[in-house]
């Protein structure tokens, strides 16, 4: 039924905003000036070293400033004042997955973008303005990582901090939440991985080597193996790697896991690491080596400056060797279409969800008075 606009001001007001929902896109953030890397690495020492490092919470401060001298160095001195383009392309990300699904909904749906570890997009910062907005269904679609609940399970840590917040102790003002998981199992991401790795060979190593002498590291992100009883995204990473393995290797069957490790002592990461998966490669005859990241959908600085060092490291002992450098898909048109596809059933359940019964309306059920004529009118469409 076409309401018109007279129409619309006599529902009341619950009923009017009920009917959009919020999509929080979440990654990590990542720091444009070297000041905010103190901040930045306490924030992911307590929310990520946390939950496997056997470490106390009063080291986090002065460990966290001092992993800024570190940071410092690598991105100051050794790359030239490396300015991260992490935030710029989710920004392009969130604007391209809003597009499609506003081609769809128009403005009844939104994206917002949440950082897990950058003001002024923190998770709080950002859901203040969603409440504000006066949205009251959510959909909490973690992006950067495809692994599993442990990074994603950050963001839903983040978010539930957010949400007590912003309540004062009052019932939730979200009447309707939903989430989606890591899409490491989906087949169209896996595709597009595949040629766009089919593709870069073709273009940076044309026809010169057999492809028995191309070597494939596909990297993941590093996973810790215990991790305080966390699943800390193991399963669901080797998943992916195999099932882009399995569409490339009849082709090129030189190929490995690389992992992107965080080197931290004390801890039991998954191998091999992605310049160890690269020289086990070359000892097969690899005469090229291509590093596809798959386990990440944005650019960071493990993508570009991690491997880069790996690169540099291996080019000093095998300099007759070929190394070539693939981006992650970021803005890809292809990627941002799907990225909005997967959100489409999640967002029409939400639009369908009835009200749950605003936070009004519940105060008023405990009262014994009202309850069943309220309950009557928010299942009213």
């Amino acid at each position: 039924m076409v309401t018109t606009p007279e129409k619309l001001q006599t529902l009341s007001p619950d009923r009017a905003i009920d009917d959009r929902v919020a999509v929080l896109l979440m990654g990590y953030g990542e720091v444009e000036k070297y000041e905010d890397f103190a901040n930045y690495n306490e924030k992911a020492l307590n929310l990520l070293t946390a939950k496997f490092a056997p470490v106390p919470t009063w080291v986090y401060p002065p460990l966290a400033k001092l992993l800024a001298m570190f940071d410092l160095h690598e991105w100051g001195h050794t790359h030239h004042n490396f300015v991260s383009p992490h935030n710029a392309i989710f920004e392009r990300q969130r604007a391209g997955i809003e597009a499609e699904l506003q081609e769809k909904w128009g403005d009844r749906v939104q994206v917002f973008k949440a950082f897990n570890f950058c003001a002024p997009f923190l998770p709080n910062q950002v859901l203040a303005e969603i409440k504000a907005q006066g949205f009251t269904k959510l959909l909490i679609y973690p992006l950067l990582v495809v692994d599993s609940i442990f990074t994603s399970g950050i963001a839903v840590e983040q978010v539930n901090q957010g949400l007590e917040e912003l309540s004062n102790g009052e019932e939730p003002w979200i009447s309707s939440l939903r989430y989606i998981p890591s899409f490491f199992d989906q087949p169209d991401y896996i595709q597009l991985l595949v040629e766009r790795t089919e593709s870069t060979i073709r273009e940076t190593l044309g026809t010169q080597y057999l492809p028995s002498q191309v070597g494939i590291v596909l990297m993941n992100h590093g996973c810790p193996h215990k991790a305080k009883g966390f699943v800390s995204g193991i399963a669901e990473s080797q998943a992916l790697y195999d099932k882009t393995r399995e569409a490339l290797m009849y082709r090129y069957p030189l190929i490995s896991v690389g992992w992107l490790n965080h080197d931290t002592p004390l801890i039991d990461w998954t191998q091999p690491a992605a310049d160890k998966a690269a020289r086990n490669l070359i000892e097969l005859g690899a005469k090229a080596i291509v590093f596809v990241p798959i386990g990440f959908a944005t650019e960071n600085h493990e993508t570009l400056l991690d491997v880069h060092h790996i690169i540099h490291q291996l080019e000093a002992k095998h300099d007759r060797v070929k190394f070539v450098q693939m981006d992650c898909v970021n803005d890809h048109p292809e990627f941002l279409a799907m990225a909005a596809r997967w959100a489409i059933p999640q967002i029409e359940a939400l639009l369908e969800d009835p009200a749950v019964r605003t936070a009004r309306e519940h105060s008023h059920s405990h009262d014994g008075g009202h309850s069943h004529h309220h309950h009557g009118a928010a299942h009213h469409h």
